[in-house]
């Protein structure tokens, strides 16, 4: 199949998705994750926005709405080529009124074609992959994929607190300060923080900065008085990047560079983000994590008191072996 061809699946047709589809798309998802018992983990219209805007991003060739007869939205695919044109990563979703109806196979079919479109970029010695995540428990769609000739292979945590009363007061390393978060300054150095930060994370790809930017700092969301940067001396040593989301405090991204590690320092920013949102009058706070950090990020989290909402699995389909890309 081609990826822009339109499909007939009964009543419903195949297509790629439109601005005007932004709110409807948006409540699919919403209603998806809520039918898995999982509604914060439901990327909100503004997080769907921000990503279809993102620099270089092609709505025509790289998403699919399925639409009944009547206009009404009941699946949604989006790919994301997500470096060097071959590790790629999908997302998928349909009704829950209009599983069964080969919706879901189709839209993994588009995403394959048009990875096998892109990845005639990349360098012939790569090897090449998709990626789906999803909820441990949708069986429907984990068999979908293994019928399809995905694998599973790692799993992810979103983690939650309530705070009954304020967090315990962080003990901060010797020589580490907090300062305000100064975007005209601070912007591209905790960028680079960020991403040296994460480079040994499983599954971490390089983002560019434009890329990066777009999706934070001009995220409606963004509220630098939710952003926590440790330095020691001129030197960023963490960060806590929060913001709220879907009626939750969410701390973004939690890392630490490698000099400052197994200090303390991740155990202060964190309980230093939960006193933010309580003062906030906000008591529950989420995040996510890989469930086989190697870093010890997962027993971090449960031992400040943070417990598992709910486990993802993902999922990969090689489509070309090869040498891994490097960043």
């Amino acid at each position: 199949m081609a990826t822009n061809d339109i499909q007939t699946l009964s009543t419903v047709r195949l297509r790629p998705a439109q601005w005007t589809d932004l709110h409807a798309v948006a409540q699919l998802i919403l209603d998806v994750c809520t039918a898995e018992g999982d509604p914060a983990s439901a990327e909100s219209e503004e997080d769907l926005q921000k990503y279809w805007d993102e620099p270089g991003y092609n709505l025509q060739s790289d998403t699919w709405v399925a639409a009944t007869q009547d206009g009404r939205i009941v699946g949604y695919e989006e790919f994301y080529d997500r470096h060097a044109h071959c590790v790629f990563q999908g997302d998928g979703y349909v009704h829950p009124d209009f599983l069964g109806r080969g919706i879901g196979t189709a839209m993994m079919k588009a995403l394959e074609a048009r990875a096998k479109e892109v990845m005639t970029q990349a360098a012939p010695d790569l090897r090449v992959h998709i990626r789906n995540g999803m909820n441990i428990s949708d069986s429907r769609s984990r068999e979908m994929h293994e019928n399809e000739g995905y694998r599973p292979i790692r799993f992810s945590w979103r983690m939650e607190i309530t705070l009954d009363e304020a967090p315990s007061v962080p003990q901060w390393p010797q020589g580490i300060q907090l300062r305000p978060f100064m975007v005209n300054e601070h912007a591209h150095p905790v960028f680079e923080a960020v991403e040296e930060a994460f480079r040994d994370h499983w599954g971490h790809t390089p983002m560019r900065y434009d890329v990066w930017e777009n999706n934070n700092l001009q995220h409606e969301s963004f509220d630098p008085g939710l952003w926590f940067i440790a330095w020691d001396g001129d030197q960023i040593a963490g960060t806590s990047l929060c913001r709220f989301r879907n009626g939750i405090g969410w701390v973004s991204l939690l890392g630490v560079r490698r000099p400052w590690r197994k200090q303390g320092l991740a155990r202060a920013l964190l309980l230093h983000s939960f006193g933010e949102f309580y003062k906030r009058g906000t008591k529950t706070i989420g995040l996510g994590v890989d469930a086989q950090n190697p870093n010890g990020a997962t027993k971090l989290y449960q031992s400040a008191g943070m417990k598992v909402a709910s486990e993802y699995v993902i999922y990969e389909k090689e489509l070309r072996p090869g040498r891994e890309a490097e960043e």
